[in-house]
């Protein structure tokens, strides 16, 4: 199995802070965002390896945080240098298959996210139902719902239909950037991009996906923090406090 990371977005949101670095390498809690995600990942045991898909602008920032860990990371330079250029997150999945030559179960994760449970249990539920899986939670807030992908699930967790940023969302269900493709469904990636999914955000795939083949959804045991804005990044360095639910407990 591979984790790719995706970091080539711009966060024009959190400008000017990220005008000129990249998100998942602001620090909480004492150390990059993308740090707490990877040490997550590799804690497992289960990975094959590690990679980052980031923009040119960015790509030098990355290069040197690469000299900080312990264990090798691939850096992916997509070749953009503005958010007008920007690839987009499907896209930039279809390149890191490309040049890596995936051919392997591969995590996905946005690299802005923080959560406070591991991933272990995420992937071996992946790996019992067999399927390209996604994560659940229920959010309440209908505004909040309106930004997110939006999940309509049977009763044994399968997507029946996934919204990406719906006005008028069918469930209370949501989705995180955070993604387990099973190995079978990689070559999925270049022909939904070929049928004309969304590329832009990387859940337009999965709701592309979805009406193909069986993807599942894991109801998630822990708290996420998604950094998307200023007042969101903030909060996250007031509150996080790293991983407290593993696999198990």
């Amino acid at each position: 199995m591979r984790c790719l990371v995706l970091a080539a977005g711009y966060a024009t949101r959190m400008y000017p802070l990220t005008e000129n670095f990249p998100k998942p390498l602001l620090p909480v809690g004492g150390k990059p965002i993308l740090d707490w995600l990877l040490d997550d990942v590799e804690a497992t045991g289960m990975m094959d390896g590690c990679a980052v898909v980031t923009n040119h602008r960015y790509q030098p920032h990355f290069q040197a945080w690469r000299e900080t860990r312990l264990n090798p990371v691939t850096i992916l330079d997509d070749g953009s240098q503005s958010n007008a250029e920007r690839l987009g997150a499907v896209r930039d999945i279809q390149f890191a298959i490309d040049s890596l030559g995936l051919d392997d179960d591969l995590l996905v994760i946005a690299g802005d996210n923080l959560l406070d449970f591991s991933l272990e249990s995420f992937i071996r539920y992946a790996g019992e139902v067999g399927t390209t899986c996604v994560m659940r939670y229920v959010e309440p807030s209908l505004e909040r719902r309106r930004r997110s992908g939006v999940l309509r699930l049977d009763e044994a967790g399968r997507v029946l239909e996934m919204q990406e940023k719906p006005p008028e969302p069918i469930s209370e269900w949501c989705a995180p950037p955070i993604y387990f493709y099973a190995r079978r469904d990689l070559p999925m990636v270049r022909r939904g991009i070929e049928a004309g999914c969304g590329v832009d955000a990387p859940g337009s795939f999965i709701a592309w996906l979805c009406g193909q083949v069986p993807v599942h959804a894991w109801k998630m045991i822990g708290r996420r923090y998604d950094i998307g804005s200023l007042d969101s990044y903030e909060e996250a360095k007031r509150s996080y406090r790293g991983i407290t639910v593993r696999a198990g407990d």
